[in-house]
């Protein structure tokens, strides 16, 4: 069975697999903005700066489609960081997964494998086996989705409470004052379904691969198939996390009617 390698500190459990992915998905993100901007050439751009000169481009768009320019433009370098982070992060645990086996817990991650060795045992196994699973998408954790839910959340009210008090606060008391509570829950509700829906979406790729890898021989052509397709599926979440958040923030700091 696969199995995080947690650590604990302070009383806090850390999945060390995820804060490898996230540094390893934040070092991709960073050289590709920097190769993309080296050497930049009007007359003769590499490919990268075409790809980026087109990204930029996409995601001007999409955020044109939730509000006016005017507003949009100072969220244009957010939405680029959304969208090649979280892309990024889909795809990473798609080429290959890095195990460990184990046979007894190991010191280091006591804390992580201790436990589930006591339960193998108590299950009648005389001898547990554990692999710990060091490389995976990131995204694929429900703890990472969240958290940049989080992020979104703090940013939507921390905008529509600075540039658009008056009709940011308004609108929990719309269309009536009783439908106060209904209005609480739809903002907390927001963040939720979008750490939710990136979440179970990658996560039940990465599912998915793990069976088909079980198959051995035979399931090469449709593990071939399937992490085409789970890229594609990568590139729609990050879009749609994405387009998502730009939506929320016109919402809250530049409509005035919701």
């Amino acid at each position: 069975m696969h199995e995080s390698p947690i650590i604990d500190i302070g009383g806090f459990r850390l999945d060390l697999s995820v804060v490898i992915m996230l540094a390893v998905t934040s070092l991709i993100v960073f050289v590709i903005a920097r190769l993309s901007v080296r050497k930049l050439s009007v007359e003769s751009p590499s490919g990268l700066q075409n790809f980026m000169e087109w990204a930029v481009e996409f995601i001007r768009n999409t955020i044109a489609s939730t509000m006016p320019m005017k507003y949009g433009k100072a969220f244009v370098s957010l939405g680029m960081t959304l969208i090649i982070f979280i892309f990024v992060g889909n795809i990473l645990g798609l080429p290959f997964a890095v195990i460990t086996e184990h046979d007894k817990p190991v010191e280091a991650i006591a804390t992580a494998n201790s436990a589930v060795f006591e339960e193998l045992k108590a299950e009648g196994e005389e001898h547990p086996h554990v692999g710990l699973l060091w490389w995976k998408s990131p995204t694929a954790d429900l703890g990472v989705t969240f958290g940049l839910a989080l992020v979104v959340f703090v940013i939507v009210h921390y905008l529509g409470l600075t540039r658009n008090r008056k009709h940011y606060l308004k609108h929990y008391f719309h269309p009536y004052w009783f439908f106060l509570p209904l209005n609480i829950i739809e903002t907390i509700a927001k963040p939720a379904t979008l750490g939710m829906r990136l979440f179970a979406n990658i996560f039940a790729g990465e599912i998915l691969i793990s069976t088909i890898i079980k198959a051995g021989f035979y399931g090469i052509p449709l593990l071939v198939v399937w992490q085409g397709f789970s890229v594609f599926i990568g590139a729609i979440q990050a879009f749609l996390f994405t387009i998502l958040t730009m939506v929320y923030i016109a919402q809250a700091a530049v409509h005035e009617e919701h």
